[in-house]
């Protein structure tokens, strides 16, 4: 039986250890009087309690395939349904799971929702993806059917909820049009905290200590992220820049990492392009220090205009000078902290690129005000609060007298869009 107010995750589409905002969201819980349980997908067999945790405990289970075709996604999506639910109520009957978060994609456990609502639980949707419209940006041409299929799973996820954390207002205003109390969602924007970013002690330094300048990628390596135009900036930059003085650096894994790979060789930039694989959160502060300019390749579709890409806080948060096609949220995040291109293609990310490179004075300004922004708005610090308070609320009668008081959200701290150059 769980002794303190104690909030149940799943998670279905990473392994705990490697979703860095479950991680800081239970890290958060833990600081504020709660217990966590994570289940989701297994990852490193060796883990029993989350890294850098207190004791938040991992369930993790075990994952049968992953498909590229609807039907593989179909079979994908219902073990894992079987998996979380034989879980969950697992830790029901054993007294936990006073609350419980689901974090999307897949938007298929509105069901369990019911479930737990009809038994007083509260169930609090962490809105990551919008599943439609990153269906529609990995195919090309969707499937009407299939479209309106995830559209419809998507307002039942949304409508079954009792609260809703958004990402940011362009998640929060689709959850109203979807017909959810504003009231009820609150955004809780992607980002490091202070503590994840080590102290360089330089905070001017725009040139590489080695001479050579690192243009750098982070994140995953899906269909939907087009990782293949950093690959083909990179073919385009070597005929602007020769071969030496830089490099690009694409750091971590996913479905087209073969893909990318055998598309770095063929187009003879083993050289000038290295694939780190997935990388903790240590050695991602390190290589992001290390880089002079990063690049978000996502293209201008309707999810990249709504969605914050986690990725594009980790630079701002070190000061890189970010490269990106201009987009809605990716703009409200970085102000003037980002260089931007129309239509995302390799030539004009390589061309922005290479100005960059041979600018080191907008490159400090860049630097500067992006470290400004992101301690004064963006890091974790400034969005704790807003997604603790959640649980506070849901579960005021379960905590300590001490532990009831609400914090208010800092300014930008729960909308943080309405400071933002939107």
């Amino acid at each position: 039986m769980a002794r303190n107010p104690h909030v149940t995750i799943l998670i279905a589409n990473l392994p705990a250890e490697r979703d860095r905002r479950v991680i800081r969201e239970c890290l958060t819980l833990e600081a504020k009087g709660f217990d966590v349980t994570v289940i989701a997908p297994r990852g490193d067999r060796s883990l029993r309690t989350l890294p850098g945790s207190r004791n938040t405990r991992l369930k993790p289970y075990p994952v049968v395939v992953y498909g590229g075709g609807v039907f593989s996604f179909a079979f994908e999506f219902g073990w894992s349904f079987l998996c979380i639910a034989i879980r969950l109520i697992g830790e029901v009957f054993a007294g936990r799971a006073h609350a419980v978060q689901v974090c999307n994609p897949p938007d298929v456990y509105w069901p369990l929702a019911l479930l737990l609502r009809a038994i007083g639980r509260p169930w609090v949707f962490d809105h990551h993806d919008l599943c439609p419209e990153v269906y529609a940006a990995r195919v090309g041409t969707p499937n009407k059917w299939v479209f309106r299929t995830l559209s419809v799973l998507e307002w039942l996820t949304l409508r079954t909820a009792t609260e809703v954390v958004a990402t940011n207002q362009s998640f929060k205003d689709n959850a109203a049009r979807r017909g959810v109390n504003p009231d009820k969602v609150t955004v809780v924007r992607n980002g490091p905290a202070t503590a994840e970013i080590a102290a360089t002690g330089d905070d001017d330094g725009v040139e590489p200590a080695d001479g050579v300048h690192k243009v750098v990628y982070l994140g995953v390596f899906g269909p939907q992220d087009n990782v293949e135009g950093a690959v083909l900036a990179a073919e385009e930059l070597t005929r602007r820049r020769g071969r030496t003085g830089w490099r690009m650096i694409l750091a971590g894994d996913g479905e087209s990492m073969p893909a990318l790979r055998k598309l770095a060789t063929e187009r003879g930039l083993d050289d000038v392009v290295t694939f780190t694989g997935w990388l903790d959160g240590a050695a991602v502060d390190e290589i992001l220090r290390e880089a002079t300019v990063a690049i978000q390749p996502d293209l201008p579709t309707r999810m990249n205009h709504l969605s914050t890409m986690a990725k594009t806080v980790e630079y701002v948060g070190r000061g890189v000078p970010v490269v990106a096609a201009d987009l809605t949220e990716t703009r409200a995040t970085l102000g003037e902290a980002g260089a931007y291109v129309p239509n995302g293609t390799p030539a004009e990310f390589a061309e922005a690129i290479d100005a960059l490179l041979d600018d080191p004075d907008r490159r400090r300004q860049m630097r500067k005000l992006g470290r400004e922004r992101f301690l004064s708005l963006l890091s974790w610090e400034h969005q704790a609060g807003a997604y603790a308070a959640v649980f506070q609320r849901l579960l005021a009668r379960r905590l300590p007298a001490a532990s009831v008081r609400i914090p208010a959200p800092r300014s930008g701290a729960h909308d943080s869009t309405t400071t933002a150059d939107k």
